[in-house]
């Protein structure tokens, strides 16, 4: 009985802990710059964290199966520059949008068949295809921004519903229909099964080639989404859109909670991680520290996220 109550102390703790953080980090800023709390400010937060909230849904539901997808950048990329080229090209809106998002959901597709019917590690794959498509990317521009676009598509990146953002409106139905599935399904519940054991799940009767499947294929819908989002904001098709998106996704997870030896996470901790790195990143704009010291301290916050997350799995 005693063991059972130190556990679950240990599981409000840590449940309870990024929490803290994110209220530290709101109390601190707004001390040392008030600006910080103002309205506007907040909703360009949110507006910023929206891009990698989205992306971290996909990359949640890899990381708890025990796998990484290192492509998800490359194809924000992608997506964005399909859309914008087709856009210019005169093709209807609807039509443009999801064509962009069909080739993140393929790619996707193709991280998932290789990597599960080749036997070859997600790592390797989906590093295979942030090159590759960051290339086709690049060939297809020439290395030039698509530009030239229809008003009409500023709305998904710059527009509002009401005061909200509408990028805020995009995650938050996202993650309403991605904390359902992983929640309340029987595919949801199987990707912690895989991720906590695979053998065991395969003795259990899961599909697990075909979940692996469409987790990675999950994970390039997300980027496909995001992908349109990032690529409205900017209101052009951007080569280079989507740099280093991964690594923030994935630091996301991890600050929320997610394991990356799979079997673990949550949806409402990746947001939560989304939203710390962003205060983080809006707070040292506010305080003028230059971009380059930015990147510094991204790289740290991955590497403390990770060796906290190894140091739990061990305990």
């Amino acid at each position: 009985m005693k063991d059972k109550k130190t556990q679950l102390k240990k599981v409000n703790w840590n449940d309870l802990a990024i929490l803290l953080i994110l209220v530290v980090l709101v109390v601190i800023l707004a001390f040392i710059r008030p600006v910080f709390l103002t309205p506007n400010n907040l909703l360009n937060i949110m507006r910023q964290v929206s891009i990698v909230a989205i992306l971290g849904i996909g990359m949640t539901y890899v990381l708890i199966s025990a796998e990484i997808d290192l492509s998800v950048g490359s194809l924000v990329a992608l997506s964005g520059v399909v859309v914008a080229m087709m856009l210019k090209s005169g093709v209807p809106m609807p039509i443009s949008i999801l064509a962009g998002i069909l080739v993140s959901v393929g790619c996707g597709f193709l991280n998932g068949a290789i990597h599960t019917f080749a036997k070859i590690p997600s790592f390797i794959v989906t590093m295979g295809m942030m090159n590759i498509a960051r290339g086709i990317v690049l060939v297809i521009t020439n290395s030039y921004p698509i530009t030239g676009l229809p008003d009409s598509f500023k709305t998904f990146g710059r527009g509002y519903l009401a005061f909200i953002p509408i990028p805020v409106v995009i995650m938050a139905v996202c993650y309403m229909f991605g904390h359902s599935v992983l929640k309340y399904t029987k595919f949801g519940r199987s990707i912690f099964a895989i991720g906590g054991n695979i053998e065991a799940a395969k003795l259990s009767g899961i599909q697990v080639a075909r979940n692996k499947v469409l987790i990675h294929t999950i994970s390039g819908l997300t980027a496909g989404i995001a992908g349109v989002v990032l690529a409205s904001r900017l209101f052009s098709g951007q080569p280079s859109a989507g740099n280093g998106l991964e690594l923030d996704a994935i630091a996301a997870c991890v600050i929320g909670g997610t394991s990356t030896s799979g079997g673990k996470g949550r949806l409402w901790g990746t947001l939560l991680g989304a939203v710390i790195m962003g205060i983080i990143t809006n707070g040292m704009n506010l305080l003028s520290i230059s971009t380059n010291w930015q990147y510094v301290m991204q790289g740290v916050i991955i590497i403390i996220a990770v060796g906290l997350d190894r140091i739990k799995s061990n305990d």
